[in-house]
């Protein structure tokens, strides 16, 4: 029996949080949400939408699980039509489809792998084709390979790692640009370790630092058509990457050492997304949004 962090006022599976989780491990990324035990929380019963991108059209990557999966729901809820690219998890992608069709907006999944600028034009062209406009990107998807040091990271991994974490998110905002209308906005997902640091996570946590940097300057060079780059830097939150990158030791602690104790679930991170994407941050634009559980950081 693993101990319980009660979210009181919560409705049905929301009501409680594990402290820790059993010990799990999937051999292969990206991980595979349903096969998580126990299925992280991307739904907020309790929030309820107000029309904050009623109208809007969003694209979100890795939309099909965890992070992005809770900004889909989130920003569906808030009158948004939601495309998401995801790259071979087709069950847990037809089941954020069928959550997002249930909530009466729009709704596309792409099967991509974004490490190549030509997929990330097409699942652009592919969104602007089927809903006519593109107001919000949300480059969200990343993979991560802990080693036990430097000399450890392969060419391929290091190659891997920062074309899936950065590279790509380029790629995609090249090719959203010119769909982009004064108003919209790009949300980028950073990271904790981008301003700590991870010993085991050396390549990992340089592509989040870059995002960082990408967000600050993209903001600068945007500022004048009107278009607002931000970021969201999480801390531990119950995703498909925690299984499939961590050992089932590590798995089983994840998230303990936070001043909160606990890892976040992925609704926990839904209205930051939410707020960056909506006019609520009009005059927001080059900063990054920590939800990280109480870690201090700084820059």
């Amino acid at each position: 029996m693993y101990p319980m962090y009660p979210y009181y006022g919560m409705e049905t599976e929301c009501k409680e949080q594990p402290l820790t989780f059993p010990p799990q491990h999937q051999p292969q990324q990206p991980g595979i949400q349903s096969e998580m035990v126990p299925r992280p929380i991307t739904d907020n019963p309790e929030y309820r939408g107000s029309g904050k991108l009623q109208g809007k059209t969003a694209l979100i990557t890795g939309g099909d699980s965890g992070i992005g999966e809770a900004a889909a729901i989130a920003f569906a809820k808030e009158g948004a039509n939601v495309s998401f690219a995801y790259l071979n998890e087709h069950g847990d992608a037809q089941a954020t489809l069928n959550r997002l069709s249930a909530l009466g907006v729009k709704a596309m999944a792409f099967a991509a792998d974004l490490r190549s600028s030509e997929a990330c034009r097409d699942v652009v062209r592919r969104t602007v084709e089927s809903f006519g406009k593109l107001d919000v990107l949300v480059n969200n998807h990343a993979v991560q390979f802990p080693q036990p040091s430097l000399l450890h990271i392969s060419e391929q991994q290091l190659v891997d790692t920062f074309y899936t974490n950065i590279i790509s998110y380029f790629f995609l905002a090249q090719a959203a640009l010119p769909h982009i209308p004064p108003g919209g906005a790009i949300v980028n997902t950073a990271s904790v370790v981008a301003y700590g640091g991870h010993k085991e996570l050396l390549d990992y946590s340089s592509t989040k630092g870059a995002v960082v940097s990408f967000t600050r300057s993209l903001a600068l060079s945007l500022a004048d058509r009107r278009i607002r780059v931000n970021a969201v830097a999480p801390g531990p939150v119950w995703t498909p990457l925690i299984p499939s990158s961590f050992s089932a030791a590590e798995v089983q602690k994840f998230g303990a050492d936070t001043p909160m104790k606990r890892a976040a679930q992925p609704f926990e991170l839904a209205p930051a997304y939410v707020y960056l994407a909506s006019d609520d941050s009009r005059y927001v634009t080059g900063e990054t949004i920590h939800v990280n559980g109480g870690q201090m950081v700084t820059g």
